[in-house]
């Protein structure tokens, strides 16, 4: 099993990717360039990867400082890498906030209503009667051109110098839980003080996502540095798994973006 035995089923599709853009740059000493991947998936390329790798290294930019969607390079050791080598912009449209109220959410129901895939946007930024986004050189054409709408506002975007995003402080805060067990319905009702039906309804209804990805078995076992995100909930990521009480529970330190 090798690399596979440390990661989720689901997963292993995405590490034979890893393992192909790897062996892509070391045996035709290429430099390849992703799409924008999620902390998980870059998790994912520093395993497979490594550290101690002497002939690929690999090196993540989101094109501002905490950008939490990143591309990765990945290239032979002796390429030299720059942050142009990215190859990220910024795009920006304001609109007027008395009128009409944008969500991060809104900005995505726009992309997929133009059957844009996820991976190709990096960070989006709603706030202050602007809303801006982190994407590519060679797609930013085609989101200037066609997103001209989100919900009922009109919007045109336009490029702006990436050193000019304005992107707020998360505020996470942790707190310590007791559970009876480390599944996802159980972790649910008790970070987001549910009762056990209402958890198991929420991941039923599609509106529980594990590490960025959709989760419907209620069953799943969480992990230590799982991100879980409840639509209505927000999003918390299981920091520590601190070993068990007097009673047998399991004790886990929670983080919640406030």
């Amino acid at each position: 099993m090798g690399i596979y035995q440390h990661f989720r089923e689901h997963e292993h599709p995405f590490i034979d990717r890893v393992l192909d853009w790897m062996h892509h740059a070391r045996d035709n000493y290429a430099v390849y360039v992703t799409d924008f991947l999620n902390p998980r998936e870059r998790h994912i390329v520093e395993s497979v990867i490594g550290l101690r790798n002497d002939e690929v290294k690999y090196y993540f930019s989101g094109g501002i400082e905490g950008a939490e969607r990143q591309r990765a390079i990945i290239a032979p050791s002796f390429v030299e890498i720059e942050e142009d080598d990215f190859e990220i912009v910024a795009l920006k449209a304001e609109y007027n906030p008395q009128f009409q109220t944008l969500s991060h959410r809104d900005v995505l129901g726009a992309f997929t209503s133009l059957g844009i895939d996820r991976k190709m946007i990096g960070d989006i930024i709603v706030e202050d009667g602007a809303v801006q986004i982190i994407t590519t050189e060679s797609f930013k054409h085609y989101v200037m051109q066609h997103l001209t709408k989100i919900k009922r506002a009109t919007v045109s975007f336009k490029e702006i110098p990436l050193s000019s995003i304005q992107k707020s402080e998360e505020n996470w805060v942790s707190k310590v839980y007791t559970v009876s067990s480390l599944r996802l319905d159980v972790v649910l009702k008790t970070i987001f003080h549910l009762s056990r039906t209402e958890a198991a309804k929420l991941i039923k209804q599609e509106k529980v996502s594990v590490n960025y990805a959709l989760e419907t078995d209620q069953a799943t076992l969480l992990e230590e540095g799982d991100m879980i995100s409840a639509r209505g909930f927000g999003r918390s990521k299981l920091d520590k798994i601190a070993g068990k009480t007097k009673k047998d529970k399991i004790r886990i330190v929670v983080s919640r973006l406030a």
